[in-house]
C-alpha cells in the first residue's frame, strides 16, 4: 500500500518559493492585500521565513513602510512640500533658492527612499567645500525638513538627516558701529536718508519695517514709533507688504528725545501726505527700493571708512548693545528688538511701557553726554529754504 505524502502546513502570512537558481524568495501581502516581492533573495529557506515574520510584526505594530511609497523623486516632493508650508514670501525665496542650488543637483532625480545617511555625509562635506559653513547648513536644515515630512507621511523609516550640529550656524561676530560711527553714516548719506540711519540704530528697527512705517504710525507726543507691518524685498524687486519678521515684530518702541526733532524735520520735508502716507520714500516719491537705497549705503559706509561687510542691518547691534549696557531687563531688550521666544516669555517678567520709556531715555541720556563732550554732531541741518520757516516758528515744526 502506498504511502500518503504529508502535505506542509498552509502559511499564514506571505508565500516561500525557491526560485530555479537555489535562492529563497519571500512575497508579503501589502496594504492593498496584494503580494509582493522582498528587496531581495535569500540563501536558506530559514532565512526568507525571518524576513517574513519581521515584516509580519511591522504590520501587526503599525511600524511597516511600504518599500515602494518611497518611490518618489526628490525634486518633485520638494517642491511640493515648499508648497504646502505657506511660510513668507522672503522664507519661500529662501528655500526655492537653496532647493535648486544646493539639493536638487545631487538629489533631485533621485527617489525619496533612496536618499540614506551616506549620500548627505557625502553631499555635506562637498557643499562645505564648494559654498562654505553658513550656506550648507542651511540647506542642510531644508533637506533635514523636507525628509523629516517623508518619515510622516510614511514614505521613509527615518530621517537619513543625522549629523549632530550640521544644522547650526557659527557666524562671525557680527560688526558694532559706536555712538560716533552711527552719526558719522547719518551725517554722510544726506538728509532724506539720515533719521532711517538713526531708527535703525537708536530704535533697533529693521530694513523692511522701516520700508512700511507710515505717518500714522509715529506718535509724537508720546515719542514713540509703532511697528505694524514690513515690506521685505524680494530678489525679484518685489516689495512684500504683510506682518514684521517675528510674532514679538508687531511693538511700540519709545524713541531717545534727541531723534525727535529729527523726526519732525523728515515728516515735515520728506513723508508722503496723509495718515497712511509712507514715512521713506525715493527722490521721486516712490516706494523705497533696496538697490537705490544700498548704492547710498555703501556710498557712506566707504566715506565713514567702516568695513565692507558691515551692513545697515548690523546698526540694530549697535541699538541693542547700547540698550543692554543701561542695564535694562531681557525681556526689555526683546520687546524692543522685536525678538520672539516663548521660552523666554515665561521666564522673564513682563516689559510694560514704563520700562520701555525709562530705557529710551537711558540711551538719550547716553548720547546726549557724547554730544555735550563735542564727540558727535548735533541734528540734521535743515535745507536751504526751509532754515529761514524754521527760523521764524522758533523752530516749531508741526508734523502732518
Amino acid at each position: 500500500m502506498a504511502r500518503s505524502r504529508t502535505r506542509a502546513p498552509r502559511r499564514s502570512f506571505g508565500a516561500i518559493r525557491q526560485l530555479p537558481s537555489g535562492r529563497w524568495q519571500a512575497r508579503y501581502p501589502g496594504a492593498d492585500g496584494l503580494l509582493r516581492a522582498a528587496p531581495e533573495t535569500y540563501e536558506t529557506k530559514r532565512e526568507a521565513e525571518i524576513f517574513l515574520a519581521q515584516v509580519q510584526a511591522d504590520q501587526s505594530r503599525g511600524d511597516w513602510i511600504d518599500p515602494t511609497a518611497g518611490e518618489v523623486l526628490f525634486s518633485e516632493y520638494a517642491k511640493r512640500w515648499i508648497d504646502e508650508r505657506g511660510v513668507a514670501a522672503t522664507t519661500e525665496e529662501l528655500y526655492r533658492r537653496l532647493l535648486r542650488l544646493h539639493l536638487e543637483p545631487t538629489f533631485g532625480d533621485q527617489y525619496v527612499n533612496a536618499i540614506s545617511p551616506a549620500k548627505v555625509r557625502t553631499w555635506r562635506a562637498e557643499r562645505r567645500k564648494a559654498t562654505g559653513a553658513t550656506t550648507t547648513a542651511k540647506s542642510y536644515r531644508l533637506l533635514k525638513g523636507i525628509m523629516q515630512t517623508a518619515v510622516e507621511d510614511d514614505l521613509i523609516r527615518r530621517n537619513p538627516c543625522f549629523i549632530r550640529g550640521a544644522g547650526r550656524e557659527d557666524a562671525d561676530e557680527r560688526p558694532v558701529a559706536t555712538v560716533e560711527q552711527v552719526f558719522a553714516l547719518a551725517e554722510a548719506i544726506g538728509i532724506r536718508w539720515r533719521l532711517m540711519v538713526l531708527l535703525g540704530a537708536f530704535a533697533s528697527m529693521r530694513p523692511e519695517e522701516l520700508a512700511e512705517l507710515r505717518r500714522s504710525d509715529i506718535d509724537l507726543d508720546a515719542g514713540s514709533v509703532r511697528v505694524r507691518r514690513a515690506a521685505p524685498e524680494l530678489n525679484t524687486g518685489r516689495r512684500v507688504i504683510g506682518d514684521p519678521k517675528s510674532r514679538a515684530g508687531k511693538r511700540e518702541i519709545m524713541l531717545p528725545g534727541f531723534i525727535l526733532l529729527d523726526v519732525r524735520r523728515h515728516l515735515e520735508w520728506f513723508a508722503q501726505d496723509g495718515p497712511d502716507g509712507l514715512v521713506f520714500v525715493g527722490e521721486r516719491g516712490a516706494a523705497l527700493r533696496g538697490t537705490t537705497f544700498g548704492r547710498k549705503w555703501r556710498k557712506a559706509r566707504d566715506a565713514v571708512g567702516m568695513p565692507e561687510e558691515f551692513r545697515f542691518y548690523d546698526l540694530r547691534h549697535t541699538g541693542n548693545t547700547l540698550a543692554a549696557d543701561t542695564g535694562a531687563k531681557l525681556k526689555d531688550l526683546m520687546v524692543r528688538a522685536g525678538q520672539s521666544s516663548e521660552r523666554a516669555q515665561l521666564i522673564y517678567q513682563h516689559s510694560t511701557k514704563a520700562h520701555q520709556r525709562k530705557l529710551a531715555d537711558d540711551i538719550d541720556a547716553d548720547v546726549r553726554r557724547q554730544r555735550a563732550a563735542g564727540r558727535i554732531p548735533g541734528a540734521a541741518a535743515a535745507p536751504q529754504g526751509i532754515a529761514a520757516l524754521l527760523a521764524g516758528s522758533g523752530g516749531a515744526v508741526r508734523a502732518r
